[in-house]
């Protein structure tokens, strides 16, 4: 249940196509024939494909069109209202039994089972996993009920009030207070501008049932919804059954008509600055006028779309090079077309500002438009901006037979509210290798006529009211920012980039040693210098590879003078490049290449992470070589990201959520130099010595001995074992070997409260660390996560569904093996000042409940049957087999649980959930940290 912004994904601009036969682009897309797209005779759409990844699933989908945009003035809030009711009583589920219900078929409530409520529509969301075919069944009746079954039984809403109560408490706090006080003149004149979806609170506490109802009655109807079933399934025998589950659906009589609202013309530019003492950045943005768009129907309106998407790939990596540059002007810039209304779309960008300030923010993100107004874009840049866009759609291409049915949803979705096309994955392919190479620099440069520096702007300023900054007033902002569109800017200046990442190859490594592990079916290389590469190659997809690592050590090894240097040098060294390459030049070198590597120094381990497509594994193990061998120092570069990080930092305290976090850290861990710092201060980062975090860098990740390299994904080991010796085997070593140390960093010991009052609006947090140590075993963390999954269903049963106090929040548990055997179960309840005492109570006698008689055996079957379900799709994904051998090497865990995952969970009994709940429930140490509003 989730509010989410909606994109238009399509712009339509006219304007010369070179050579191409005009007859050619007018012809219309194709519509993709492996989808069956039906209208039943009472007008409700449906859309039905057959695809079996995952196996035995299918996803449904119902989508409503109708958001908040329709709702009456005594309705704000209510299409969201609706959307929660849906899961409050309905003609086959009394009350609240549906979540019960699709819980006892394996699907978990709010992971899985979820829906949103936009603006134009809403969405409800539905796997159905099929292992039990009687499954399918059940998930078209629960369908059924939310098109035209919901009982809206006056307990049930009055029930549910306090929910939504405090899903709106959730989003409340400084950027809320700002965007209603901006979003309101972005969208003047228009319905949109007093429509958000989450609504007035006041209409949520008092609206009537007949009120609330009215709107179910009005626009949930079939001739304004679309059924989506997409999975392991019969289409032929899913179209029949849609037929009979829907098609007896009728429309009222005198329906209301599903109004479309206009955008109204801005006719003079507009500005506005928001202060708030609780803003932690400040954002400056420009929107330019929202003009009506159509949908692509035809080749050429595809071409437009793919030259729309060139256009803002040039312009935002000119400004990802200026924040990776040694001067850099914000911290963060970005440009798009984009609205919340459907049917409209407007040329916006924004930049977070730095150390430079607003008015430096301002004007670079403004000459840099104008830059590419004048002087359009070079080739080298076109060319790079083809290239990574090619690489996204061969990869979409050769993954096409293994496409997870999700993916396929969303197109459908937009299909029936938009009339964006489906023209399939095989014909969109053809078309975009026809059309890309011809799409040529004036093209993409035309496109900056439709940017209108004299059309009316809209210029908004949010950020702290308290600062030493010097703000300007509504006039000036939009002053400044008119000025800078005009100033005189020169060329785009085109630096030229080494064409390789190694000018000498290094020379392979010797391989030692060769194992099969038939019980994961991987294979174990070791080389002569220390290090081991695990490969599990699979055919879950047809261009993926997966690399992870670890080398145990991580911050931990060092004294609390060189706690930041250690902590933050994997960072500082992605910010300087490696080799010959700063950050800009590399990620110009690696367009159009479907590739991603990453360094990282944790607290007890270091490591190198990664993904590739098959054709750009090379690079892979090429960009990870030279960050273990030679990451790059540029002083100029770490100046600039120290200030980069310190600006972003400098009100962070403003934030409540970041003052309770900050002061429960450094209580729990009794103000220890070495414990976690909370929230990052500008003050940790001053403290980075650079010389030092490049020494601790190369100490962790610098040294192959002992380094484990994990591959998982569509590879042929002896194809792929040359370029392991040549860039992994290769790896220098110091012959030291790996170990993890203990810094007798422990959270506070015994029983305690901690309170906290900050921020102004009534938003509290509980949160409660159970901690202590003991052995470390693969079955306590399984029975530790069964207990906190069991207690989190009782959350929802109890705090949020009986007592309407929260919204989200659960408890979490941890066992964990290093840096010392230990443990935690994490209790989190967002919610009003005025629950605090009653949540604590309630979750309480929930937790002695399970203590004294276990769980109930309802509850455990539910979570096995999820677990189970789960781990059936996941068993087939990439990811999975990274994680899990990844804790098979690291901590030692035994491989055949994998493959008894099915008996261990079954094995699990209610006794096993109660001992484990004694053991990690009852003490002896308990931190109760509580969130209180600021004492006025």
């Amino acid at each position: 249940m989730k509010f989410i912004r909606y994109s238009i994904a399509v712009f339509l601009i006219y304007f010369s196509i070179g050579d191409l036969n005009a007859q050619d682009l007018n012809q219309k897309l194709p519509m993709d024939t492996s989808v069956i797209i039906g209208k039943l005779a009472n007008g409700l759409t449906y859309y039905i494909r057959q695809n079996k990844k995952p196996e035995n699933k299918v996803e449904m989908r119902l989508v409503v069109n109708a958001g908040s945009i329709l709702e009456d003035d005594d309705q704000q809030g209510l299409a969201h209202f609706t959307e929660h009711m849906a899961f409050n009583g309905s003609k086959h589920f009394a009350k609240n039994e549906l979540v019960n219900f699709l819980q006892n078929m394996g699907i978990e409530f709010g992971a899985d089972l979820n829906a949103y409520t936009g603006f134009d529509e809403t969405v409800y969301i539905l796997p159905v996993p099929l292992t039990d075919t009687g499954n399918f069944r059940k998930g078209l009746t629960v369908l059924q009920d939310w098109a035209g079954g919901l009982s809206f039984d006056t307990d049930q809403i009055d029930g549910e009030r306090g929910v939504v109560l405090e899903e709106s408490r959730l989003g409340k706090g400084a950027d809320d207070r700002m965007f209603r006080k901006i979003y309101p003149l972005q969208y003047e004149g228009s319905k949109y501008a007093e429509r958000l979806p989450i609504g007035k609170d006041s209409i949520i506490r008092n609206a009537n049932r007949e009120v609330v109802k009215r709107f179910y009655k009005d626009y949930y109807r079939p001739n304004l919804m679309a059924v989506i079933i997409v999975g392991d399934i019969d289409m032929i025998r899913t179209e029949k059954l849609v037929q009979e589950y829907f098609g007896a659906l009728k429309n009222p009589v005198n329906e209301k008509p599903r109004l479309s609202f206009k955008i109204p013309e801005r006719t003079q530019s507009a500005s506005i600055v928001v202060t708030d003492k609780e803003a932690t950045n400040y954002y400056v943005e420009v929107d330019y006028p929202f003009k009506a768009v159509k949908h692509a129907a035809t080749l050429g309106d595809y071409r437009n779309a793919i030259i729309k998407n060139l256009f803002t790939t040039l312009l935002n990596q000119r400004l990802s090079e200026l924040t990776q540059s040694s001067n850099p002007p914000f911290l963060y810039a970005s440009v798009g077309f984009s609205s919340y209304a459907r049917g409209y779309e407007g040329f916006s960008s924004f930049a977070v500002a730095g150390s430079k300030g607003i008015d430096t923010a301002l004007t670079v993100l403004a000459q840099e438009i104008h830059r590419v107004k004048e002087f359009g874009f070079t080739p080298n840049e076109l060319e790079r901006g083809k290239k990574q866009l090619q690489a996204y759609m061969d990869n979409d291409f050769n993954n096409r037979d293994k496409k997870e049915s999700e993916s396929f949803v969303q197109d459908y979705i937009n299909h029936f509210l938009s009339q964006e096309p489906i023209q399939g994955i095989e014909k969109e392919y053809d078309n975009f290798k026809q059309l890309l190479p011809e799409i040529n620099l004036a093209e993409i440069n035309a496109l900056t006529e439709k940017i209108d520096n004299k059309a009316p702007l809209f210029v908004s300023l949010q950020g702290p009211s308290k600062s030493d900054l010097k703000l300007p007033d509504d006039a000036t902002l939009l002053a400044n920012a008119l000025s800078a569109m005009h100033t005189a800017v020169s060329p785009y200046e085109e630096k030229v980039i080494a064409s390789q990442l190694f000018d000498v190859l290094p020379k392979p490594g010797k391989l030692i040693s060769e194992v099969n592990i038939p019980a994961t079916g991987v294979t174990e290389l070791v080389y002569a210098n220390g290090l081991k590469i695990v490969l599990k190659p699979t055919d879950f997809k047809n261009d993926e590879i997966i690399m992870t690592s670890f080398h145990k050590g991580g911050s931990s090894s060092y004294p609390a003078a060189d706690k930041f240097s250690a902590s933050y040098a994997s960072a500082a060294v992605t910010q300087m490049g490696v080799g010959d390459f700063s950050p800009a030049d590399l990620k110009k070198f690696l367009s159009g290449k479907m590739v991603s590597v990453s360094p990282r120094i944790g607290g007890i381990v270091s490591g190198i992470s990664g993904s590739s497509g098959v054709k750009d594994f090379e690079t892979l193990l090429q960009l990870t070589n030279l960050y273990c061998t030679r990451p790059r120092m540029d002083e100029a570069l770490f100046n600039a990201w120290r200030e980069k990080q310190k600006a972003g930092l400098q009100f962070a305290m403003a934030d409540p959520q970041n003052i309770f976090m900050d002061s429960l850290y450094r209580t729990l861990y009794q103000h220890n130099p070495l414990g976690p710092s909370g929230v990052p201060k500008p003050e940790h980062i001053d403290k980075i010595n650079l010389s030092l975090a490049m020494e601790i860098y190369k100490e962790q990740l610098g040294d192959a001995n002992d380094f484990t390299f994990i591959f998982t994904g569509s590879f042929n080991i002896d194809s792929i074992k040359p370029l392991l010796a040549e860039y992994l085997g290769s790896l220098p070593t110091a012959g030291k070997p790996a170990s993890i140390k203990d810094n007798g960093v422990r959270p506070e010991q015994g029983v305690h409260d901690f309170k906290v009052y900050a921020g102004t609006e009534p938003k509290s947090m509980i949160l409660t660390y159970y901690t202590g140590e003991i052995p470390y075993s693969e079955d306590l963390e399984l029975k530790a996560n069964a207990l906190s999954e069991i207690l989190n269903i009782k959350i929802i049963e109890d705090l949020r569904e009986k007592l309407s106090a929260i919204y989200g929040g659960g408890i979490y548990a941890n066992v964990n093996k290093y840096p010392y055997n230990n443990y935690s179960f994490i209790l989190q309840l967002p919610c009003g000042p005025e629950s605090i005492d009653t949540l604590v109570k309630s979750a309480n006698i929930e937790i002695e409940k399970i203590k004294a008689n276990g769980p109930e055996d309802a509850d455990l079957a539910k979570i096995k049957k999820a677990w189970l379900e789960q781990h059936k799709v996941q068993v087939k994904e990439n990811s999975f087999w990274s994680s899990r051998l990844y804790n098979i090497y690291f901590n030692g865990n035994d491989a055949l649980r994998i493959k008894n995952y099915e008996q261990l969970v079954n094995a699990i009994t209610s006794a096993d959930i109660k001992k484990v709940a004694n053991q990690l429930l009852s003490g002896p140490n308990i931190f109760k940290a509580l969130l209180y509003p600021e004492k006025k």
